[in-house]
């Protein structure tokens, strides 16, 4: 039977093409100075003699660089998310690794199935740019997620900053100074901007928006309020850290509650895939006097467009946002 092999090739050069991105990358820049890594690297540049003003330049350029090409075709798709993820690729770059990636699953398809090449072709572009953006979504959420977690560190870190008298300039810059990375370097380019002019709650409200964070948005707008109408900056920032480990304690229970409901999605949709994979494997020829039956090919896109909304709809239901 030639079908359910040729769906299982399909499978293996996805997984192949994921893996083979992040073999890319490393080889690229190495885990050392990938644009994720936990150490500060701001300051790891301040430290090999570059001068401020040009790890600014540096950084404001590879912060800003994915938003500049959405306009370039499908690009536009994966701009916001290689924003959020920091990735090391410029976007041409990125773009570069989609062809080739593409080009190697199309070889994979043309030597393990018998595909007419229309289909080869279309199925390498959504293999080679599918493969990229999972890698990337993956990258963004990570990152986005040690963000959330390291910022009521943060807040409590200015306030802290604040009641000894230091200026709220100052404290951005301790924490640059002693927060990790992802949220280290980008305080840091803050507080740079701040030595140079730019106003701070613009900063703040910029980081926000391209980062597309809640909790950033409050700090912002805390910030830009009390510069319009003054009052105690510690106490308020202080109440905001309560407020931001309160949503994240109740973003992780409801996480662990609707946890079930996201496993038994993946569940149902994988385990058919998994008894065809064992029927194949135990009884080959087990759909031989069906496969020629003209509903077939009609059937088993209707069964995988099935599984991948049940994908779909369960994760709509259990996406809380708190």
């Amino acid at each position: 039977m030639q079908l359910p092999v040729e769906a299982l090739i399909y499978v293996v050069i996805f997984v192949a093409v994921f893996a083979l991105v992040e073999g890319i990358y490393l080889v690229a820049f190495g885990k050392s100075i990938s644009l994720n890594s936990r150490v500060n690297r701001r300051l790891d540049m301040l430290e090999k003699g570059v001068g401020r003003e040009q790890v600014l330049e540096q950084l404001r350029k590879e912060m800003q660089q994915h938003m500049k090409t959405q306009s370039i075709p499908l690009y536009s798709l994966l701009a916001d998310k290689a924003q959020k993820a920091a990735i090391a690729f410029t976007p041409k770059q990125l773009i570069l690794v989609m062809i080739l990636l593409s080009g190697f699953a199309f070889v994979g398809l043309s030597v393990g199935t018998a595909t007419e090449l229309v289909l080869r072709v279309a199925l390498s572009a959504a293999i080679g740019i599918g493969g990229v953006y999972a890698w990337v979504s993956r990258k963004a959420n990570k990152r986005m997620s040690m963000m959330e977690e390291q910022l009521p560190d943060a807040v409590e870190l200015m306030v802290r900053s604040l009641r000894v008298g230091n200026p709220f300039v100052s404290s951005i810059q301790i924490v640059a100074n002693e927060v990790q990375d992802p949220l280290g370097t980008e305080f840091g380019v803050i507080a740079d901007e701040c030595a140079y002019g730019r106003d701070v709650g613009e900063a703040l409200s910029d980081l926000a928006e391209r980062l597309d964070m809640q909790d950033l948005r409050f700090l912002a707008v805390a910030v830009g309020i009390q510069q319009q109408s003054g009052g105690n900056l510690a106490e308020i920032l202080a109440g905001l850290a309560k407020v931001i480990r309160a949503r994240f304690r109740l973003f992780r229970r409801v996480k662990a509650i609707t946890a079930e409901a996201q496993w038994s999605g993946k569940f149902l949709s994988g385990f058919p895939l998994f008894c065809l994979l064992f029927i194949m494997v135990t009884d080959p020829n087990y759909y031989d006097d069906v496969v020629d039956h003209p509903w077939f090919i009609p059937a088993c896109f209707f069964v995988g467009i099935m599984l991948t909304l049940n994908l779909i709809v369960m994760r709509v239901l259990t996406n809380i946002k708190v």
